[in-house]
């Protein structure tokens, strides 16, 4: 059996390698292209018995473990998307905070001021954060390598300045969300956890249809090079600008469920580039360009912040230090060290070619 990797395969390589496979074995034999192993298959039964727990865990949980669970979930779509950005495209954003203070202030104007169902605004606030990137992307995209990451960070701090200085939006001393008083509290910490449960599920479960897809060969062909993608019959343009709306959206949808759970939106906290850095961090330490890896560097993260928030600033020193050793000892981060010495993958994206024994002509020698 031969293992195709999109990390470094164009989107034609299947075809190729599948009938120069098939012209080899005969007429009589046929090529399939798997990509499921009995791994994946048994992660794919734990992550829907995982998703049937914590789907009902307002049945079960604590309030405290709701609470927590509830920023769990929009910290892993976030380092989902930073991941499928910089992961899988090669776009290194340190801009995506951007879209979580659209996403936020957005659930704002959209509830309090449009007077809509703060729940229904959630979705509403990600599209016009997804119609907002388009612009951005065109500008953004005019920058390469390092220009690009500084360039989304100026955007990012752009954005935090305008929303500062409109005082229909509170200027700087921000604004609270005032819509969410129509539900009684339990009933509020409910439907927020099922919304950031759906994000953040939601946004791993899209990664992977994604990259199961040709986009997924083109991003990878992308991010590996650019010219190398482009004269194999890839759209450049038109993939980047489909992954970074898909990010950009992704990231709104979580801003605006986290400050639907804190209420209180303020520009320097909402445009923060800590949120960026804690995508880093999360996807570095789990495992850059694989699905599992957010979800290790977010569980990690969320561990180490429960149990040391208490410290203040030196929790973040901590992190920092762990992403150093994790970065020297374990350069494709926890779950890239496991994957490369078990070769388990929970969620599959490479193309394995199965050559199957020519059928039997029947007779005896």
């Amino acid at each position: 059996m031969t293992t195709l990797d999109p990390d470094r395969a164009d989107p034609t390589q299947v075809d190729r390698e599948a009938a120069g496979a098939a012209t080899a074995a005969g007429p009589p034999g046929r090529v399939d292209v798997v990509r499921a192993t009995t791994a994946s298959r048994v992660g794919a039964l734990l992550a829907l018995v995982a998703v049937a727990v914590l789907g009902t865990a307002p049945l079960w949980a604590r309030t405290s473990v709701l609470r927590t669970l509830i920023g769990f979930f929009p910290l892993l779509a976030l380092a989902s998307m930073w991941n499928l950005l910089a992961g899988y495209a090669g776009l290194v954003s340190i801009g995506q905070q951007a879209y979580i203070g659209v996403g936020a202030y957005g659930l704002y104007w959209l509830s309090d001021s449009g007077g809509l169902d703060p729940f229904a605004a959630v979705p509403l606030a990600a599209l016009t954060a997804a119609v907002i990137s388009v612009p951005v992307a065109v500008l953004a995209f005019r920058l390469r390598g390092g220009y690009f990451a500084i360039g989304t960070w100026v955007i990012a701090e752009a954005l935090r300045l305008l929303v500062a200085n409109v005082s229909q939006l509170g200027g700087g001393s921000g604004v609270t969300v005032t819509a969410v008083s129509a539900y009684d509290r339990q009933t509020r910490i409910y439907l927020t956890y099922w919304l950031a449960f759906a994000v953040g599920v939601g946004a791993v479960a899209l990664t992977y249809l994604l990259l199961r897809r040709r986009l997924g060969l083109a991003l990878t062909a992308n991010r590996d090079s650019e010219t190398g993608a482009r004269s194999l019959g890839v759209d450049v343009y038109r993939v980047k600008l489909v992954v970074y709306v898909v990010a950009a959206f992704g990231c709104a949808l979580a801003g605006a469920v986290i400050y639907l759970n804190l209420l209180r939106i303020q520009p320097d906290a909402a445009f923060s580039v800590n949120w960026s850095a804690f995508m880093i961090f999360i996807v570095v330490i789990g495992g850059v360009g694989t699905i599992e890896g957010p979800i290790v560097g977010t569980v990690l993260f969320v561990v180490v912040q429960e149990t040391l928030a208490q410290y203040g600033s030196w929790y973040l020193i901590l992190l920092g230090l762990l992403a150093v050793v994790v970065a020297l000892r374990a350069r494709h981060g926890l779950w890239g060290l496991v994957a490369e010495r078990t070769g388990v993958s929970l969620f599959p994206v490479r193309r394995r070619l199965g050559l199957p024994t020519p059928p039997a002509t029947g007779g005896s020698r």
